[in-house]
């Protein structure tokens, strides 16, 4: 019986974690949950799965849920969600959006715990950092996300066979063939709108603009000891291919399947064993039997750009690319700023920064920090 953290319990990555454990109850059990203001949900999950802990984001939330659940302990804020990942567990799924996630992972792979990632932050912004910490405690950081699950797999039968690249799948979003000019006049409504996936406003936002692939292939660049130029982006509209890797013999070899995050979910938490699905597989003769491949438009889709220019650049550049992508999509989202303002923003502050180098975690944190309490300097 494996014990599983769910770090971000309540988000679509959380609930579809849950969903596997539920289907697995001889497999897994669930010994920490976390959620930010989602208190009515959690209660819910606390109730089914009954974990040892649980973490909110405020104080007075987990004073209110310590009184209904009094065989829960409880814990909040920063210190709760290390609490919850360095806990009673084997495994800690971090499905964290934004930098938050990067602490609790980072103590976690510390205290011994394998980690199941679906929070991109963690490694665009203390790559260095965590992937030393893992060498070091001999543990797993075993991807969630599809395309870097697909990844994983196509290495996992060649290890230490050398590639040629790293193929990474784009579905290009609900803006996919756009101009720059169409770009300025996207509504919210529409940029919210995917073509292929369910997921939370930010990684939606993020995939509109392509930043969500940038940051994949920042991502990709530590989970697979990549350079910049072996990591090339296929726009792949079906998403049925979600990514492959070219060989020295120019073999290709690509994981495919269906749209459905529960699979590298459920790669994740059994490995090395692979978990029965009752779902519909692949039709070949269905969604599957058209598949097409294009490049992505780097000159309407900048976010692209900057991602391959912190990989190269380096230090703090991914750190100060992903702090200030955030805080430019949180004012998208409360309609502050335009969709195209986005990009434009970025680019301003990538040409302005004067990085540092060989950060410790507390100089991840404060470059984070910095640029976000600077963002509105960067605006028109």
């Amino acid at each position: 019986m494996k014990k599983i953290t769910i770090l971000g319990s309540t988000g679509s990555i959380g609930t579809q974690t849950l969903d596997v454990i539920r289907q697995n109850p001889e497999r897994f059990t669930v010994t920490a949950l976390t959620c930010g203001s989602n208190t009515a949900l959690l209660a819910k999950q606390i109730e089914e799965f009954r974990p040892e802990f649980a973490a909110v984001e405020k104080e007075a939330d987990a004073v209110k849920l310590a009184a209904e659940f009094p065989h829960v302990e409880f814990g909040w804020g920063r210190r709760g969600l290390i609490d919850a990942a360095c806990g009673s567990c084997g495994m800690v799924l971090n499905a964290l959006m934004g930098m938050r996630g990067l602490e609790p992972t980072y103590y976690a792979i510390k205290a011994g715990k394998n980690i199941a990632l679906a929070n991109k932050e963690t490694l665009v912004a203390g790559g260095s950092l965590v992937m030393k910490a893992v060498a070091d405690a001999g543990v797993k950081i075993l991807p969630v996300d599809s395309e870097h699950s697909a990844i994983f797999q196509c290495l996992e039968g060649n290890a230490g066979r050398p590639f040629n690249k790293i193929l990474l799948t784009a579905s290009g979003g609900p803006f996919r063939g756009y101009s720059s000019e169409q770009l300025e006049k996207v509504t919210l409504e529409q940029a919210l709108k995917h073509p292929r996936w369910t997921m939370g406003a930010k990684i939606t936002i993020d995939s509109a603009t392509m930043m969500n692939k940038g940051l994949e292939v920042i991502e990709a660049r530590w989970l697979f000891d990549a350079p910049a130029d072996k990591i090339q982006i296929l726009v792949h509209p079906q998403s049925i291919v979600h990514s492959a890797v070219e060989f020295e013999d120019k073999s290709v070899i690509a994981q495919m399947g269906v749209p459905d995050m529960r699979i590298p979910i459920s790669l994740a938490l059994g490995y090395p064993e692979r978990i029965k699905s009752s779902e519909p597989g692949l039709d070949f003769f269905g969604q599957g039997a058209s598949l097409t491949f294009e490049k992505p438009d780097t000159s309407v889709f900048k976010c692209i750009g900057f991602a391959y220019d912190a990989i190269r650049e380096g230090g703090s550049f991914p750190v100060v690319l992903n702090g200030a992508n955030e805080v430019l999509v949180d004012l998208f989202l409360k309609g502050k700023i335009k969709f195209i303002e986005i990009q434009n923003t970025l680019e301003r502050v990538m040409d302005r920064h004067k990085p540092d180098f060989n950060l410790d975690l507390e100089g991840v944190i404060e470059a984070d920090r910095r640029i976000r309490e600077s963002i509105k300097e960067y605006l028109d």
